[in-house]
């Protein structure tokens, strides 16, 4: 449905944009005919639903308050508004900027239209009556007053509880019951303080009665971790996740990184040119400096930079230890008497980390994702807690680029808002460090 209002919406703005009456009236050309554009809803349909699902339209409860709906639909318009100016750009298509902008309004309003039309129909007593589901809880009555309270809390307009039963010898006669005289729908069972052979009866009757069993499987208490089921050598598994499960915004992500660094190497050539020419000039010794890092899970991989300070760096590093103004196993200084005047320049304005495009292509780095630190300095970590900002790949910006990088001196700090990034990780919150970056480092802001 949402591919069809796609679809009809950029239909509508063309034929606004082509409107004779439109075009007399502010002086406008006419656009090209039609039929010249049909071939980009071979692309539109599937992106544009590919770009709701990266923004969790879709990942929703049914009924659900109207900004759940409206903020994840205006982000996935806006971004394939973005999109198709981005296309016509590279793509040099003749497609008029009024026909582009009005899609992206259009399609909004749209389908934002047939959200409200559904939510009213799904709320009508005709919907509840036909899609309106009666649930059985089982479980200690601890769990299931739990859950109860939850409900009451976070009330679900789909689900009716019927009953709650503790289980226990005489739970399977008393379920079988409530399934025949109610109509049950469903079972969820919760098997946290429950006997795992008391909960296979349950789950077994419920397979000969085609009733849906609910497990929850909250038998472990974690702090961070996600909990997401799969299936290992046709077993049902439970997998505790503390990073962003893989997704289609994940895969997008990795297109955003491929092609973004791609786009960025050429077109940034003539500068890559001139910084190593100037290198060459200005001191001697390699044009690159290659680093071994901590990239994903700690796995060390070559890092490229631009080299801004004399050859012999790493060996008079032992000697500056005194000076380190980062608290921490970071090493930081403002006045670094080992970098070249060039270098400083190219500090200050984050060039000297352009090479890194070449990591991202390779796919040791990300676009965005915590900066990669030298192996040693991760060997000191003195909390294990800080390892986990090793367990998405590194970026060549994150927060800590956008939030005063050296400027933060406690290395805690470093690793909190590192954490917070992949704890609340979106493709939309890459696109806004990405956006963000772009004055931080023009301005040279808290670099050293």
């Amino acid at each position: 449905m949402d591919a069809l209002l796609f679809v009809l919406g950029f239909w509508l703005a063309y034929e606004l944009r082509a409107n004779r009456q439109i075009i007399a009236w502010l002086n406008l050309t006419a656009p090209s005919p039609f039929e010249t554009f049909l071939w980009l809803y071979v692309i539109l349909i599937p992106a544009a639903l590919f770009v709701l699902e990266s923004q969790g339209f879709y990942n929703r409860p049914m009924l659900c308050q109207r900004r759940a709906i409206a903020w994840p639909l205006f982000r996935g318009c806006g971004l394939i508004t973005g999109a198709l100016v981005l296309t016509a750009y590279f793509f040099e298509l003749t497609v008029a900027r009024g026909v582009i902008v009005s899609f992206g309004i259009i399609s909004f309003v749209l389908i934002y239209l047939k959200e409200e039309a559904l939510l009213w129909f799904y709320r009508s007593k005709l919907a509840q009556a036909q899609y309106r589901r009666r649930f059985v809880l089982v479980g200690a009555a601890q769990d299931t007053t739990k859950l109860r309270e939850e409900l009451r809390i976070r009330p679900d307009a789909s689900m009716e509880i019927v009953a709650a039963l503790e289980l226990n010898e005489s739970t399977l006669e008393q379920l079988l019951r409530l399934l025949h005289e109610h109509s049950i729908n469903g079972v969820i069972l919760s098997a946290r303080h429950a006997y795992f052979e008391q909960a296979e009866g349950i789950i077994k009757a419920c397979e000969l009665e085609g009733v849906e069993a609910w497990v929850v499987a909250d038998f472990f208490s974690t702090q961070i971790s996600r909990a997401s089921l799969d299936v290992f050598y046709d077993r049902p598994v439970m997998v505790f996740r503390s990073t962003p499960e893989y997704s289609w915004q994940s895969v997008l992500k990795l297109g955003l990184d491929f092609f973004g660094a791609l786009t960025m190497l050429v077109l940034l050539s003539p500068v890559f040119a001139v910084v190593a020419l100037l290198i060459r000039l200005s001191s001697p010794g390699p044009i690159l400096f290659r680093q071994h890092r901590s990239g994903l899970n700690g796995a060390p991989f070559t890092i490229y930079k631009f080299r801004t300070m004399i050859t012999n760096a790493e060996q008079l590093k032992h000697e500056l230890e005194a000076m380190n103004e980062m608290r921490g196993p970071v090493f930081k200084v403002t006045k670094d008497p080992r970098i070249t005047p060039i270098g400083k320049f190219l500090r200050r304005h984050s060039i000297d980390e352009l090479p890194q495009l070449l990591n991202v292509l390779r796919g040791e780095m990300s676009l965005v994702g915590p900066r990669p630190l030298p192996v040693d300095e991760v060997k000191r970590f003195d909390d294990l807690a800080h390892r986990r900002r090793l367990s998405v790949k590194p970026g060549l910006t994150c927060l800590w680029q956008i939030s005063g990088r050296s400027q933060i001196v406690e290395f805690k700090d470093w690793v909190r808002l590192d954490l917070e990034y992949i704890d609340n990780w979106s493709l939309w919150l890459d696109l806004k460090i990405l956006w963000r970056t772009v004055p931080v480092v023009f301005t040279g802001t808290g670099a050293k």
